[in-house]
């Protein structure tokens, strides 16, 4: 029966990898040639696109904007990475243990994931001038109060998700291990650091990717809470590009410059983090 199931599925395998491979090819694949065509290219439409070589990369690259929202979208990826997961690790950690009413509080942690951006950034940008408004503060006049008000609303939507995927990891630990560790006397402290958190490096792989991807590329809560203000101090770099690209008659083809510059940057930074984060698991 393994046999003929081994030689059926290497005889098939194809007609059921070609749908999949089509989708990806025509949804990805071409887009992305595409895109990078552009980007060499001064264009309106996709059919009068002219070739204009590096021109557009220089101008990207020359751009103060596009300069400061990269760096400042780099520092906002920083700190959301290190917040989102810090705090869903540990609020995983404690819903895993036995307490009353854990299911209800993990629902309600994850509920926010489960709204739009754009909608989260205009609830929230209520509640931080409700209370900026104390100090004669708002979102829209300071740089840094748009860039702290945007940490909290990606932490707020994110830490739920996340905690579901450390929740996962913790109650796939073997608890064997952590029995033995236990009666051998270890400290709370010595287990989580040095037994429970190296079983963990799998979901805080997973995590952390995504932290970091979701980072790069938020846009829609930008839009809607600061929308850049004030004087474009608190634009991303995902607002950065679609700006260029609507609020700018012939910078098309800067914008998809922009856009590729912005890929290549995301892809480079995912593969490090990937790597020096699995490089850390452990076999249990």
């Amino acid at each position: 029966m393994i046999t003929m199931t081994g030689k059926a599925i290497r005889r098939w395998w194809a007609l059921f990898a070609l749908p999949t491979a089509l989708a990806f090819i025509v949804a990805f694949i071409i887009p992305l040639a595409m895109g990078i065509y552009l980007s060499f290219t001064s264009f309106r439409t996709m059919t009068d696109a002219k070739w204009t070589g590096l021109d557009n990369y220089r101008q990207a690259f020359s751009d103060p904007e596009f300069a400061n929202a990269l760096w400042r979208t780099v520092a906002f990826t920083i700190v959301v990475t290190v917040l989102v997961n810090v705090i869903a690790f540990a609020v995983g950690y404690m819903f895993t243990k036995a307490m009353k009413g854990a299911n209800l509080f993990r629902s309600v942690f994850f509920m926010p994931n489960l709204i739009g951006g754009i909608i989260l950034g205009y609830i929230w940008q209520l509640l931080l001038n409700g209370v900026l408004a104390l100090f004669d503060k708002s979102l829209t006049y300071s740089a840094v109060y748009g860039f702290w008000g945007m940490v909290i609303l990606f932490c707020w939507q994110q830490i739920g998700y996340m905690m579901v995927i450390y929740i996962a990891g913790f109650q796939s630990l073997p608890g064997d291990l952590l029995e033995a560790a236990q009666v051998d006397g270890a400290s709370g402290r010595q287990i989580l650091f040095r037994i429970t958190i190296p079983l963990m490096m799998p979901s805080i792989t997973v995590c952390s990717f995504l932290t970091v991807a979701n980072g790069f590329k938020m846009f829609d809560q930008n839009l809607a809470l600061t929308n850049g203000a004030p004087s474009n101090t608190s634009e991303m770099l995902a607002l950065n590009i679609y700006r260029t690209m609507y609020s700018r008659t012939g910078f098309e083809g800067v914008a998809q410059a922009k856009a590729v510059i912005f890929f290549i940057i995301v892809a480079i930074v995912a593969i490090i983090q990937n790597r020096i984060t699995t490089s850390k698991e452990v076999q249990a």
